[in-house]
């Protein structure tokens, strides 16, 4: 058996995995990926793989095909987001495929209330000043009392709502498939978007990439919001308009905002939004800890073992290092 691995984080810990796969009489293979690869690169390598674990790649119909006329038998999406993955294409051909949800909405939300806090005082700008050698002392604003827009109710949303709340914040959720527990309504704000919009201090995005969220948050729905909002998106970068977010900053209309997630990935060097000093940026790696790495790794690998049946020997994951 050989599977192929595309997903950066779990490359970044293979040390930990490969006994695993070895004791199982697996081949592993594991080439350079930045952020992902390409259709074609992955449709050179798929027909000689029986399985794949899938990061952030261009899982297409077209790659699939490609790897169902060779040897690919499954396929695991590593992690929450499946925007990138064709499921309808693997059903049409009669691939397994699954994702492994609910594993780091903790490690996600942590990130963003890290970004929330960096623009309210932008310790960011802070440390590349003293950095160069200066010794700015920006005035910031207090988040007690203040109001954030939590885009997103799924396991990372809730994390994060909890997490603003422990701040003093006010918190509106705008989530048209939550279905809210009645400590939730005594909690949040339940309004429809783009209602109350307007008195956010904070939009705080943390939604899956569908249609109807792909540019949501675009020179409409940032008109309706207030001068000198901050803007954090952990989830996926097409549901902001870049665009419109540029002119926003360019404005002041939008005071920063903090991105761990862009349209394209790497941020190209000539992107404009690398004008803003006050803006904090990320590598899609909000997840990235050593803890939600081992156990979403984990849960792909007993996936992917699964619909390939190899024997799965509990006793293995004891040769894993604990974080």
């Amino acid at each position: 058996m050989r599977i192929l691995i595309t997903c950066p984080p779990m490359l970044g810990r293979m040390e930990d995995f490969r006994p695993f796969f070895a004791n199982a009489g697996v081949e592993v293979v594991t080439p350079q990926v930045v952020q992902t690869l390409s259709e074609e690169e992955l449709i050179r390598l798929l027909p000689d793989m029986d399985g794949w674990i899938i990061g952030d790649d261009p899982a297409t119909e077209r790659v699939f095909r490609a790897g169902v006329a060779g040897n690919l038998k499954a396929a695991v999406k590593w992690g929450v987001g499946v925007d990138n993955v064709d499921f309808k294409a693997c059903a049409r051909l009669d691939l397994p495929i699954t994702n492994t949800p609910m594993m780091f909405g903790a490690e996600v939300a942590d990130i963003a209330i890290n970004y929330v806090i960096g623009l309210a005082r932008q310790t960011f700008w802070v440390d590349r000043e003293v950095r160069k050698g200066n010794w700015p002392k920006p005035a910031g604003i207090s988040l007690a009392g203040r109001k954030a827009a939590l885009i997103g109710f799924g396991d990372i949303g809730k994390a994060a709502a909890s997490r603003l709340r422990a701040l003093g914040m006010e918190v509106a959720v705008y989530d048209p498939f939550a279905s809210p527990s009645p400590a939730d309504h005594v909690n949040y704000k339940f309004p429809a978007f783009p209602d109350e919009l307007y008195r956010a201090d904070f939009v705080v995005i943390t939604a899956s990439l569908t249609p109807a969220s792909r540019h949501m948050i675009n020179a409409e729905s940032i008109a309706k919001m207030k001068k000198g909002v901050r803007i954090v998106n952990v989830s996926r970068g097409p549901i902001i308009d870049e665009q419109a977010l540029i002119q926003a900053l360019e404005s002041g209309h939008v005071h920063s905002a903090a991105l761990d997630v862009f349209e394209q990935e790497p941020l190209p060097a000539e992107s404009a939004l690398r004008r803003f000093d006050r803006c904090i940026f990320g590598t899609h790696n909000g997840s990235n800890t050593v803890d939600a790495v081992q156990r979403a790794s984990k849960k792909a690998i007993e996936y992917l073992f699964n619909f390939l049946d190899i024997p799965l020997l509990e006793e293995d994951w004891e040769q894993i290092p604990t974080p």
